[in-house]
């Protein structure tokens, strides 16, 4: 009999459970498995019925995955890629890389006359704004030169001349998110968009044409303006479009008198053409005087008369991550190839970002990227991938730079927060998560870091592919929240994760014929 009480004593001992209570049959769930099951419930919604859903969450201090479903399936990454890029580029070219824009000559000074050609070199800068240029023609006008008796030779030969990338889409062609990139070229706003213009269009008096201006003004566009102004409070059915391979902008529809002004981005078929139209203007506006314009390649030898550089890579890490440009990351995938293999084309360049996605724990032969932006459909990544990506990059001494480029949700400033700046406001991850959007047709994926309620800063990389509905972005959003309150009193007792409140960017007024509620939402201007 006292065998027995003894048994019973030391039992209730290893639970913990003084004697007289009752002793729960199922105890409940460890913070881990909490989250799986929050998950598993958040995960079985039926808009991803049929999809790919491929989610992994790890906390770097312990080594442990908390979270894998399909970890090591691939998927479309869309923007997502643009992790790898980014730190491809800072790895391989460091927070101090600044692109260079030269001009130079080999031609005799004879007082103000330059006998011979001037040669506006570019090695790619996509910060380049009209001002620079204009900068760059006041330099030369102010050593006292007036007249350049040969001509204005573009040189663009730092990059190879494909334009654009592979499996891009022809219908995405004439947007700006994916404007031909080149080593020179013009961006028309302090975003960056290197490659576009804006198309102004202000109405007239009903019934007479709208008027269109481009900025900055430039010949290298064909504006073929189609456009009336309709009845004051008639509705806007005006649309901005350039034509598919061509330079012609096309203005057509309606916009109503008295309505504001009207603001559309489009691409540039040749961005080259359009760097040369943008300086001639400014030596021209400066009194310089020019024989011409043409392409070529700068003489060994040339002496350089001016120069701009550009801002640290650090620095452009800010509008290419925040807003998810995609010409910066393809010019800093050329950039790499140029600078290591001596060949600025995406093929060089991305089997320097194979090199150090090696040296970052990732294996490029489990992974396809063609492109640098995520805009190719060909690109293909495992959530797995990115989380060891995200996880051994915390190493790199430039990761601090990295981190703070990432978007940060529910963050008011654009600049800040970025396409999550109108995403998870209210929540524990507001100014918590520090992640990179992705979203095409189909696609929408959201991966980086979350600072739970236990103090970890975990890894996350949820990739949704192949849904049918509107993109499922709430999801994501659940569970980067539900990741926030991880290892909380009330998450341990395994409270079911919160629904999370649509997400609210900025209504996108555009009538461009596009689905923009399908990209990212910088891609529209709506954040």
């Amino acid at each position: 009999m006292r065998a027995r009480w003894v048994l019973v004593f030391g039992f209730v001992l290893l639970l913990g459970t003084p004697l007289g209570t009752a002793v729960p049959t199922t105890a409940a769930p460890s913070p881990p498995d909490a989250l799986r099951r929050d998950l598993d419930k958040l995960l079985a919604d039926q808009r991803l019925q049929g999809s790919h859903a491929g989610v992994v969450v790890r906390d770097p201090a312990t080594d442990e995955v908390l979270y894998r479903r399909r970890a090591h399936d691939r998927a479309t990454p869309a923007s997502n890629a643009k992790l790898f890029t980014s730190a491809a580029a800072l790895e391989t070219l460091g927070p101090g890389y600044r692109f260079r824009t030269e001009v130079a000559t080999t031609a005799e000074r004879r007082g103000p006359v330059l006998a011979g050609d001037i040669h506006l070199r570019g090695a790619g800068d996509p910060t380049m704004l009209a001002a620079d240029y204009e900068r760059l023609a006041a330099r030369i006008a102010d050593d006292g030169i007036r007249h350049v008796r040969g001509r204005l030779v573009v040189d663009d030969s730092w990059f190879d001349d494909v334009p654009l990338g592979t499996g891009w889409m022809w219908n995405d062609e004439p947007y700006y998110y994916a404007a031909p990139v080149s080593a020179l070229s013009v961006a028309p706003n302090t975003d960056y968009d290197a490659g576009t213009v804006i198309v102004r269009v202000s109405p007239g008096a009903p019934g007479r044409p709208v008027r269109v201006r481009l900025a900055p003004p430039t010949d290298a566009v064909e504006v073929v303006n189609r456009a009336r102004t309709g009845a004051p409070d008639s509705s806007s059915t005006l649309s901005v479009r350039r034509e598919h391979g061509t330079n012609r902008v096309v203005v057509s529809g309606t916009l109503p008198a008295g309505a504001a002004p009207v603001e559309e981005f489009s691409s540039v078929s040749d961005p080259t053409r359009y760097a040369a139209d943008v300086f001639a203007r400014a030596l021209s506006a400066h009194g310089v005087s020019i024989g011409g314009v043409a392409e070529g390649v700068t003489p060994k030898g040339a002496r350089v008369l001016t120069a701009h550089e550009s801002m640290t890579l650090a620095e452009l890490m800010v509008p290419f991550l925040k807003l998810s440009n995609n010409g910066h990351a393809e010019v800093l995938v050329k950039a790499m190839g140029r600078e290591v293999r001596g060949e600025g084309g995406w093929s060089a360049g991305l089997a320097v970002l194979d090199e150090a996605m090696r040296r970052f724990g990732v294996d490029p032969a489990a992974y396809r990227l063609v492109d640098g932006s995520g805009l190719s459909t060909m690109d293909e990544v495992t959530p797995g991938q990115i989380a060891t990506l995200l996880d051994n990059v915390r190493a790199r001494p430039w990761f601090g730079t990295w981190y703070a480029a990432l978007p940060i949700a529910g963050v008011e400033e654009r600049m800040v927060g970025g396409t999550l700046r109108g995403r998870m406001d209210g929540t524990p991850a507001e100014d918590n998560i520090h992640a990179k959007t992705g979203s095409m047709t189909g696609v929408t994926a959201l991966s980086g870091y979350v600072t739970a309620a236990n103090g970890r800063r975990l890894v996350f990389s949820v990739l949704f592919n192949e849904f049918l509905s509107e993109a499922p972005r709430d999801l994501q959003d659940a569970i980067a929240v539900r990741l926030a309150r991880y290892g909380s009193p009330r998450t341990r007792a395994g409270d079911a994760a919160p629904r999370v409140p649509a997400s609210r960017p900025p209504p996108d007024e555009s009538v461009t014929r596009v689905d923009e509620s399908a990209l990212e939402c910088s891609w529209s201007k709506a954040c």
